[in-house]
């Protein structure tokens, strides 16, 4: 049967989504149009293809215990010289991701390993491209903002031709605490987030 390569993301949504990937690849990062703007939660995994019943059903009972959570980016950061990349931030919504990584990634379940990095939730914008070109990236997103609610995340495969396509959506069980969306640039209301499944 085969492997295929699989991701878990949570979708930057429109108009935001959209918007970062075309600077993206205005900046020259050629595997932009292939990606999706998104906040990893499993990054490229490569699984037996006869797996793929037991993960849906791991995804379906991890949505299904967890709850809808503010999320905002703001600004830009690098993990260069470590690793070429520039990112917007998260500012809010960090934690519940960290903890959703966790349950996506349980030992018990079909998608554990290791990462090469400790877990650190951002939206990248430049990848592996000329550090001119990075720099650019790094000022002239310095001011962007976004805010919403997340409520899901999906499953992806990634093509033989680089492109990931969303396989599946998974929504969350119960939804987060209200919360009035701010425009972007507007200063955006900061109240506990909920834990995980709390």
């Amino acid at each position: 049967m085969g492997t295929v390569t699989l991701g878990v993301s949570i979708a930057v949504p429109e108009p935001y989504g959209s918007l970062l990937q075309r600077r993206r690849a205005g900046f020259g990062d050629a595997a932009a149009h292939g990606i999706p703007t998104h906040v990893t939660l499993l990054p490229p995994t490569e699984v037996d293809a006869g797996r793929l019943p037991d993960i849906r059903s791991h995804l379906a009972a991890v949505a299904a215990a967890g709850r809808a959570f503010p999320m905002r980016l703001s600004g830009t950061g690098t993990f260069r010289p470590l690793s070429p990349v520039v990112y917007v931030r998260v500012v809010e919504g960090g934690e519940e991701c960290a903890r959703l990584q966790q349950h996506v990634r349980d030992a018990s379940g079909p998608l554990v390993r290791e990462l090469q990095f400790p877990y650190h939730p951002h939206v990248t914008v430049a990848h592996g491209i000329a550090e001119e070109a990075m720099d650019r990236a790094f000022e002239e997103l310095a001011g962007f903002e976004a805010a919403w609610t997340v409520s899901s995340f999906a499953l992806y495969e990634q093509g033989a031709d680089a492109v990931w396509r969303k396989l599946h959506t998974y929504e969350f069980g119960r939804p987060g605490p209200a919360r009035t969306i701010p425009a972007q640039g507007a200063p955006a209301d900061d109240p506990a987030p909920a834990p995980y499944g709390g």
